[in-house]
């Protein structure tokens, strides 16, 4: 079992560009994407307190992280973090399969 495990709600397909984002990140949410492996990609959206929690340790980035999304898990590893310039708060993540 992960030692991160964060919650995640698909995003439909006009939930997805820049306007959208920046809606969502209004609503303490963050927008991700899950790709790699077989499976086709997966567009996502993570609360930010749950990313932030997470974020304090180190080993977030070096170990398996689960996404569960709604019945599915997924066992992904970190791949990229974009963070506010001047906040240093989350903007985007992209998970890569493990």
């Amino acid at each position: 079992m992960a030692n991160f495990v964060l919650n995640a709600q698909a995003r439909a397909e006009d939930k997805q560009g820049k306007g959208a984002s920046r809606r969502l990140r209004r609503e303490f949410l963050i927008p991700a994407i899950i790709y790699g492996g077989n499976a086709e990609p997966v567009a996502v959206t993570l609360e930010l307190r749950e990313v932030v929690k997470a974020l304090e340790s180190n080993s977030f980035f070096e170990e398996v992280v689960e996404i569960k999304i709604g019945d599915k898990v997924e066992n992904v590893k970190i791949q990229a973090l974009q963070r506010h310039p001047a906040k240093n708060t989350p903007m985007h993540a992209d998970f890569k399969r493990a």
